[in-house]
């Protein structure tokens, strides 16, 4: 899967995410079904992007080229590139989650009958068409990583991998990640994949929307609970 960013304290600080008195308990429930919200919407804006054609997520790019030179389906080179990255954790010492698995299996089981979906367009889109494609891709995987990070279940394969290095180099978050992703995009743009605008605006615009977003759906932490507010009734 293509993970938006590497960490919730890399974006929103903890205060900022813990500061309002609404967060206190989060039923399993809710949060396991916010999980399964934003991955299923974060699968949605994966084929939408990849149907706009006009380039899509960084290691996205990397999926359709190896998808074209292994003649696998995107789902499945997708769900295979995930099993890989996560093999990568055990030198890194990274600890999978519940959001880790989840997230692996359910993009890779899902994308392939989402673009079947979206085949059904004309196979030629306007070029305004395809603009409302990726603009309505990348505000919906904004919304999406913030559902599914926001859930606190574990972090996706590949936002693992970066916060790994980042604990084993002592590098910079923006280092590691940029690196990351110039490599796959590189490495998958020479293998066929599609790098384009889209590719540009994805990078650019996923951060602030992220950082705004996320702060409205970030649950306390499994296992723990909130002190009630001063003045408020004990529960």
């Amino acid at each position: 899967m293509t993970d938006a960013i590497p960490s919730i304290t890399a974006i929103v600080p903890t205060d900022a995410v813990f500061g309002s008195p609404r967060i206190s308990r989060v039923h399993p429930l809710r949060r396991g079904a916010q999980l399964a919200a934003g991955l299923v919407l974060y699968t949605l804006s994966i084929a939408l992007l990849v149907r706009a054609g006009l380039g899509t997520m960084p290691w996205d790019v990397l999926s359709q080229g190896l998808s074209r030179h292994l003649g696998w389906s995107f789902g499945t080179v997708t769900l295979s590139v995930s099993a890989v990255v996560l093999l990568a954790w055990v030198p890194l010492r990274q600890r999978p989650g519940v959001g880790t698995i989840a997230n692996m299996m359910v993009i890779g089981l899902l994308v392939d009958p989402f673009l079947a979906l979206l085949a059904r367009l004309p196979e030629r889109l306007s070029p305004e068409s395809a603009t409302l494609l990726v603009v309505a891709g990348i505000a919906l995987n904004g919304l999406a990583t913030a559902l599914y990070v926001g859930a606190r279940l574990g972090p996706g394969p590949r936002d693992g991998l970066m916060t790994g290095l980042v604990a084993r180099t002592g590098w910079s978050l923006r280092l590691v990640r940029t690196g990351i992703e110039v490599t796959v995009v590189s490495l998958g743009w020479a293998l066929g994949g599609t790098a384009g605008v889209a590719t540009v605006a994805y990078t650019v615009a996923i951060g602030p929307l992220v950082h705004r977003l996320l702060p409205l759906f970030t649950l306390a932490p499994v296992g723990t609970r909130r002190a009630a507010p001063v003045g408020s009734e004990r529960e």
